[in-house]
């Protein structure tokens, strides 16, 4: 199939397959002949902070001149995006070659009697299949959802796992309070495999710390004590570590968001454990000062924003960093039906740089109806609150309101890709 076929068929696998077991995805990376086999795999759950430790890792092992596949989730405006060789994502040439390849062996897969892989399980087996077709030493792997129950999770002897922060998310799937959603994130650690982890909060801690020590796997917890931030300027935020391994010069990273350094640290962390005595500590400072990872807090015109802050906790780390800016703000806002949005818009009405919302709707099935989100935001804010059905519209009308304002383009990361997607068919 050419690229255009393989990304259409891959975009309607969710409608003829569902949520398979672990033992199928087992027995699916059989078929592709466990191209798992002779990676270095650096394993990566959470709530909020996945995508950037997996980017801060790989460009930390990139500048240590070590040969790195990524594979993360989802995309924003290429599917191509989940897949990346050596720091870049792979072509469309390449993408289709390796569907082809994966199309093939799950067609010998349904001759056998075995369900099809869903959406998530086939596109982790074309990153695998990628992987060792470039013969990757490291393969950096991002959950999909969860942890205990993920694809990824069939990988045996990572080399590290690692845990962001826990929040409340997909609690329709996870379980109701952060003990279960913990107990579900914690379900990669693996026996005698060491773990990285984020201080999140009491109970969530608790659950990552009993799992590891039944696994019997080395546990290390990374607290905001960790690091000290510095300040924000040029774009760039600043932090030094308290752990005198790094020294005492300060740290730098693309991005203004005051949660990010935690998540910087989590990757210097591992990063320290697997590389050991051949660290080059000042490699990876100047790699982390380049790192761009689109859709987390990135800004895409002058004071315009998008950020990928999708579930209450994220709203509040995303309400730590605009509070410390003294310039207003305006907020484009879209949800999906399963979020906890009411939450989500009630922290955000908390913000006192905010002077309007623009609520729109993403393009999918899932989205949240227009008009409850409009209603939701006037229950919690006095400000104005204007809706936009069509995000094109939303967006320029956000645009021409900004004058001397930031703004900020959160909620979904659909709608971050949607917006991705209108400023570079417009020319940004």
């Amino acid at each position: 199939m050419t690229y255009k076929e393989a990304v259409d068929y891959i975009s309607t696998i969710p409608k003829f397959t569902s949520k398979n077991k672990p033992s199928h995805t087992e027995k699916f990376l059989e078929f592709l002949g466990n191209p798992q086999m002779k990676l270095k795999v650096l394993h990566v759950a959470g709530t909020n902070g996945k995508g950037s430790v997996c980017i801060y890792l790989n460009s930390m092992l990139l500048s240590q001149k070590k040969s790195v596949g990524l594979f993360t989730s989802p995309h924003l405006i290429k599917m191509n995006e989940r897949i990346a060789i050596n720091g870049k994502q792979i072509s469309d040439k390449e993408f289709a070659d390796v569907f082809n390849v994966v199309y093939k062996v799950v067609k010998e897969m349904e001759k056998d009697g075995m369900s099809h892989p869903t959406f998530f399980e086939f596109l982790f087996g074309m990153a695998l299949v990628c992987f060792q077709r470039n013969h990757v030493e490291y393969a950096i792997l991002e959950t999909g959802l969860g942890g205990r129950l993920d694809a990824t999770n069939v990988i045996p002897n990572p080399v590290v796992s690692i845990i962001t922060s826990i929040g409340m998310d997909h609690m329709e799937i996870l379980g109701n309070d952060i003990r279960s959603i913990a107990r579900e994130k914690a379900g990669i650690i693996k026996e005698n495999i060491p773990v990285i982890y984020a201080d999140s909060q009491e109970e969530s801690n608790y659950i990552i710390e009993e799992m590891a020590h039944e696994k019997g796997a080395p546990c290390k917890k990374i607290g905001k004590d960790a690091y000290e931030i510095q300040g924000i300027k040029d774009k760039h935020i600043a932090f030094s570590c308290t752990n005198a391994y790094y020294g005492t010069t300060a740290w730098s990273l693309y991005n203004t968001a005051i949660y990010q350094p935690h998540n910087a640290v989590l990757a210097m962390e591992a990063m320290r454990l697997i590389m050991d005595d051949q660290a080059d500590i000042e490699a990876w400072r100047s790699a982390l000062c380049e790192v761009q990872w689109q859709g987390r807090m990135e800004e895409v015109l002058p004071d315009v924003y998008i950020d990928g802050a999708h579930n209450s906790s994220a709203i509040q780390a995303f309400l730590e960093t605009v509070s410390l800016d003294e310039k207003k703000n305006g907020i484009l806002f879209s949800a999906v039906q399963d979020k906890d949005y009411e939450r989500m818009i009630a922290c955000l009405c908390k913000s006192k740089n905010t002077e309007f919302y623009v609520v729109t709707q993403i393009d999918d099935k899932r989205a949240a109806d227009l008009e409850v989100l409009l209603q939701i935001f006037r229950k919690y804010t006095d400000k104005p609150v204007y809706k936009e059905a069509d995000p094109k519209l939303a967006l320029e009308k956000v645009l021409s309101m900004k004058e001397d304002r930031k703004v900020y383009c959160l909620g979904s990361l659909y709608l971050a890709g949607m917006m991705k997607r209108r400023l570079h068919d417009a020319g940004f």
